[in-house]
């Protein structure tokens, strides 16, 4: 009987210990988003976009990541407080369900992107991004437009210096051909020269 007693503690503890262990998976971290590679432009808006599940009070936490360097961007719970970096604090917008939105992009915000949601009983749960940030094509253009305006500044150039060279030649010919004339032929020439 007693040892019927002690079968019975045992059931009961495991199926408490079965129990605390599903309570702990009900309460686990979810994270979600539709989109974990996002490409913009210089001077775009982006936003990493989740959703996410837990049983606690969530601390949302963004961190930026991109070759050896690591900064934090932010932290802040739905409902309360937001802290922002000095550095992102004009440019992030925080939303409660872990989103966030960064505007006014730069060459160097490209990289990887994390969003760490911590529950008030420790566990806590990462989802990453990436981010890639090209440069605008109207720099582009702007180049390849000044560029343009070079090139036909010269030719304009080249052709004046030509036109200059062609009228020289003439009046050096014309000079040539004016002492090569016998003396009175010379006289005439020179008249019907000033006549033209």
């Amino acid at each position: 009987m007693w040892h019927f007693r002690l079968w019975e503690i045992q059931d009961v503890a495991v199926f408490l210990s079965i129990m605390l262990y599903m309570c702990h998976l009900a309460g686990a971290i979810s994270i979600y988003s539709p989109q974990r590679s996002l490409i913009r432009s210089v001077q775009d808006d982006v936003i990493f976009s989740v959703n996410f599940t837990c049983s606690g009070i969530p601390n949302i936490q963004w961190t930026f990541m991109s070759g050896l360097v690591s900064r934090t961007i932010g932290a802040w719970q739905p409902g309360g407080y937001t802290n922002i970096t000095e550095d992102y604090s004009s440019r992030v917008q925080a939303y409660d369900n872990g989103s966030m939105g960064l505007s006014d992009l730069r060459l160097q915000d490209g990289g990887f992107y994390v969003v760490t949601i911590t529950e008030s009983t420790g566990s806590s749960k990462d989802f990453g991004f990436v981010l890639k940030v090209n440069e605008v094509l109207y720099e582009d253009l702007q180049y390849l437009t000044v560029s343009f305006l070079a090139l036909a500044c010269l030719a304009g150039l080249l052709m004046l210096t030509m036109w200059l060279l062609d009228k020289a030649y003439k009046k050096i010919m014309a000079c040539k051909r004016r002492r090569e004339m016998p003396g009175d032929a010379r006289k005439t020439g020179l008249q019907l020269g000033n006549v033209l």
